[in-house]
């Protein structure tokens, strides 16, 4: 039974675990995608998560913290650098495993693509108030004149350029 047992094991020393977690987690770092198991790429996700966390941090008792756990100083620094700072508003789900439908040709195990997410815009940021200005009659008659303004100079454009391939 696995009673209060988070990880899996797969069938691996605890020291090989950890090599293949530290390993995996930076190759992610490093590519930001990789080609996994979805039962590796979950396991994983906790490692991965863990350190965006620390990064998000700061600091360098955070900087040796996540070398600790990594390792890998080009990943960590990768991470403190230019991971970190892109999910500073997010507040975790830093990753996403995608299935795929084909099979690794070695032993048919199923694969999914285990990569870091990367839209900006999807979470959601502190509110801030906006300021609406409302235009006044006159702004909107001068946008619509120069509108008109630059469709008959493009107008004029295009006749003078038709006149000249008519020569």
């Amino acid at each position: 039974m696995r009673h209060n047992r988070r990880s899996r094991r797969f069938d691996r020393t605890a020291s090989h675990l950890k090599a293949m977690m530290r390993n995996m987690t930076a190759s992610l770092i490093m590519h930001e995608r990789i080609v996994t198991t979805p039962e590796k790429a979950k396991e994983c996700r906790r490692f991965a998560e863990r350190l965006v966390t620390i990064a998000k941090k700061g600091g360098p008792t955070s900087f040796r913290r996540a070398l600790a756990i990594l390792v890998d100083k080009d990943a960590v620094r990768r991470l403190f650098k230019e991971i970190a700072p892109r999910y500073a508003h997010r507040a975790g789900g830093y990753t996403r495993i995608l299935h795929l439908s084909d099979t690794r040709l070695g032993d048919n195990a199923r694969q999914c693509i285990f990569e870091l997410v990367e839209e900006e815009g999807s979470h959601r940021k502190p509110k801030v108030q906006k300021v609406h200005h409302k235009k006044t009659r006159e702004e909107i008659k001068a946008e619509r004149a120069a509108e008109r303004a630059s469709a008959e100079e493009a107008e004029g454009a295009e006749k003078l350029a038709e006149e000249e391939t008519k020569k």
